[in-house]
């Protein structure tokens, strides 16, 4: 089975170009091959260690997410937040480009990085890094989490477990990776004197923070798109 292979590239306004690629194993969807060999300080698992984190120093000398985000961390040190920037977004697939700023496309990278690695919170994630949309809005990333999950839970149904159709156990994700966030953050805090990666980390905490809580009221606002199928599938049960 073929890796799965993903570039974000990276211009900045003087034409300089950064470009990160990242190979993810079919199966499990994990990164690998990304962490520098000499691994910084501050990637030791005890230092800011998740106070939910199921691994000790002895298993795990270093946190895998902060592992694999050192290798960007450095890199952006002399990007500012609000630097423009162009980034593109290269898959089999397709590539997506867009003009934005520097910490909205390094949280997109980000997001990528921390959903494949081999944290156990951040399990959920992986089906949606394997179908990865760089810089999704707030709805376009609700769409994709509640949908993600409820297929999840067909599949549950499927091996004879009782399925979460209420989405009970979604909040206490978010919940989960809200941690992981806020100890990352500590740890990039410690690291740089720029703001483009803390404010990166910052701004998927942000969406964390906030989907549990505008869940419901979004999706009764998605609702209407399914509106035609929805009122199809009324007639067919009235028939």
């Amino acid at each position: 089975m073929e890796k799965v292979a993903i570039q974000y590239r990276f211009t900045i306004s003087s034409g300089i170009e950064d470009v990160f690629n990242l190979r993810f194993d079919p199966q499990k969807m994990e990164l690998f091959g990304f962490a520098p060999e000499i691994l910084p300080h501050w990637t030791k698992l005890e230092f800011h260690q998740c106070d939910h984190c199921t691994f000790s120093s002895e298993q795990q000398p270093h946190c895998p997410v902060a592992a694999n985000l050192a290798t960007i961390i450095d890199r952006f040190e002399k990007l500012i937040s609000y630097d423009e920037l162009h980034l593109d977004v290269v898959t089999d697939e397709r590539i997506i480009s867009q003009n934005t700023t520097a910490q909205r496309a390094i949280s997109s990278l980000m997001g990528l990085i921390i959903a494949t690695s081999p944290c156990p919170h951040t399990a959920f994630f992986k089906p949606m890094a394997r179908f990865h949309l760089p810089l999704a809005t707030e709805k376009e990333t609700i769409i994709r989490a509640t949908s993600t999950y409820l297929l999840s839970q067909y599949f549950h149904q499927n091996d004879g477990q009782v399925p979460d159709w209420e989405m009970a156990e979604l909040s206490r994700i978010y919940k989960n990776m809200q941690t992981v966030n806020i100890t990352l953050a500590e740890r990039i805090r410690a690291t740089t004197a720029t703001d483009s990666s803390l404010n990166a980390i910052i701004q998927l905490d942000m969406f964390a923070k906030a989907l549990p809580f505008v869940i419901k009221d979004s999706l009764e606002e998605i609702r209407r798109h399914f509106t035609p199928f929805l009122e199809k599938g009324n007639e067919n049960r009235k028939e």
